[in-house]
């Protein structure tokens, strides 16, 4: 399995940053890359709970994600697990905030091209999801 990681200080504590993950509204507001939206179907905020969404990119287009939270640690982790593909887990740490989605590899040369295509897209996602999750705790919401 390949892991990526990425981190960004964020300009507040823990306690407002998780609170932009645990309440559905904020977390809507911030989630995914810039220019996206999402409309929530299913936000069970606790281990085991469900979460499923539709994020709706730029070009109109509908996106279905289905997650399930495999673990979570009040102003301290968020470990999720993407359901549909592309398979992959989240784990989110809070002190200091750390996203590392890991992703399945192998040793062929087609799938490590596929995973450093996939590693550059999600540097600039998670840069720009990381951007709007500042601008929601640095908001005072």
């Amino acid at each position: 399995m390949s892991v990526f990681r990425h981190s960004r200080e964020l300009p507040a504590t823990v306690e407002p940053v998780f609170a932009a993950f645990e309440d559905p509204v904020r977390l809507a507001r911030w989630w995914g890359p810039a220019a996206f939206t999402n409309t929530f179907h299913t936000f069970e905020f606790r281990q085991g709970g469900s979460w499923q969404f539709t994020m709706h990119g730029p070009d109109g287009a509908g996106y279905p994600n289905q997650s399930e939270f495999l673990e979570i640690v009040p102003n301290s982790v968020v470990r999720i697990r993407h359901v549909n593909l592309p398979h992959f887990e989240l784990s989110i740490s809070l002190c200091p905030a750390r996203m590392e989605p890991s992703f399945p590899g192998s040793g062929c040369l087609k799938i490590r091209k596929f995973a450093e295509n996939r590693r550059q897209f999600l540097q600039a996602a998670n840069e720009q999801n990381l951007d709007r999750l500042a601008l929601e705790v640095g908001s005072g919401n």
